[in-house]
This record gives structure tokens, sequence and C-alpha cells, in this order.
């Protein structure tokens, strides 16, 4: 986590996802720009949160520990998302883990500094709200996802969550590479059914495995296979 102190790119994003409007006075005094790199965690499970957090560039994904001492996937959040609102409203500890997959910006306000005029700001109350409602929702139909859906909607879904685009023999691609048996945890599944799935998505020219990675090649079609998880999966404000 690298602190970004950049005034003008912290007014682009509060202007940009018009975060000022969420409180009755203005919040940008209180607020910092932090930069997390790919695989950074914005917070783990268990922590104290010190910040309220609004992700304004990138993606994360939020999982949690079980305790059989595995992992499972909750849902991703893109950019325009909020992190630590339950934990804000509850005041204990991150429940759960929130992990970026990309290098993304978030914009932080110290809730030391700020929780006590916040927890009075009616306006303020009323998008948390929301929030928390609307995170009940999705919570909802990620557990159907989880329960219903299979492994090879809820992988595709993955793959393009964490995909990223490179140059291959100077041609451009989208290439996945993950941790395998991690990977396995946090889909819910055994390593040995998520390599058969793998290799059946290879098998129908899906995907194309590398030695490190595998490479999309019909993107439409992996699209396909996601498609009705959207919604489920992804969190916004």
């Amino acid at each position: 986590m690298k602190r970004i102190n950049d005034s003008k790119l912290i007014n682009q994003y509060i202007e940009k996802y018009n975060i000022n409007e969420f409180f009755s006075k203005d919040i940008k005094p209180y607020t910092e720009l932090f930069l997390f790199s790919k695989g950074d965690h914005v917070c783990r499970e268990g922590e104290s949160l010190r910040h309220l957090f609004f992700l304004v560039e990138g993606k994360a994904k939020v999982y949690s520990s079980l305790s059989n001492g595995k992992t499972i996937l909750i849902c991703f959040y893109n950019s325009g998302s909020i992190i630590g609102d339950v934990e804000f409203m509850k005041l204990e500890p991150a429940n759960s883990n929130f992990q970026v997959i990309e290098d993304s910006y978030c914009i932080a306000i110290s809730l030391e500094r700020v929780r006590e005029y916040l927890l009075d700001d009616t306006k303020f109350m009323q998008f948390m709200c929301r929030s928390l409602s609307e995170k009940l929702i999705r919570l909802s139909k990620s557990s159907s996802i989880n329960l219903l859906y299979p492994l090879e909607n809820r992988l595709a879904s993955y793959i393009l969550a964490t995909a990223t685009s490179t140059y291959i023999n100077e041609a451009r691609a989208m290439i996945f590479s993950e941790n395998l048996t991690e990977l396995a945890n946090l889909l819910g599944t055994s390593y040995r059914h998520l390599l058969r799935t793998l290799k059946m998505l290879c098998k129908s020219e899906i995907l194309e495995k590398k030695n490190t990675y595998f490479k999309i090649i019909d993107l439409d079609r992996l699209k396909n296979l996601a498609a009705d998880l959207g919604n489920g999966l992804w969190e916004a404000f």
C-alpha cells in the first residue's frame, strides 16, 4: 500500500464518483488516496479497519476463511465499490478478506477522525443503508450461485474477472494465471475437478494451456458461460 499525495487526482476521483454527494458536508479535507499493488490486501479478516475505502480504480476479490481451513469466494468489487461499511456500522473487525486483483486506487476516509461526525450525518447514514441492503441482495445471489451453478460457469466468471491483457509474439492476448490449489478452495471444489474443468474448456477451444498460464482464445463463449453470474458476483455503489 502506498499513499499518493496528489490532491488534484483525489478531486478527480471524488468528482467522478460523486463521493461528496454521500455526505452533508464537504468530506475532501478528510480524504486520502492509496495505491494498492496487485495482490495487496486492503484489509484482512479479523483486522480492525482504520479507514472507510472507496475503490475508485481497479478490481478486488472478497473471500472468507472457513473453520476447516479452506476459503470461499464471496464476490468481486469493481471500481465504484465501498469497503468497510459493514465494519463501520458494527464497530467490529473485518469479517472478510479484500484483495486487489490488479493495481487499484482507493479514496480513504480516516474513521478515527470522522466516525462521530458521520454517525450523526443523516445523508451519509441513508447512503450506508442503501449500500448494506444492496450487499445483502448480492450476498443472497452469490450464495445461490455457489450452491446451484456448475463449476464451469463460476470458473468462467472468475477467469473474466482476473484475466490480464498482454502481448504474446507482438499480438495482444488475454491470459489467466492463478495458483490452482488456492483457486479450487476459493471456488469450493476439488483440485482434480478444477483440472478436469480447465481441460474441458481447453478441449472446447475456449482456453489454450501454456506453460505457466491459460490463454483465452474464445472470449465470447467464455462470456456466455459467465453471463448469468455477473450481477450476483460484482459489487458497486
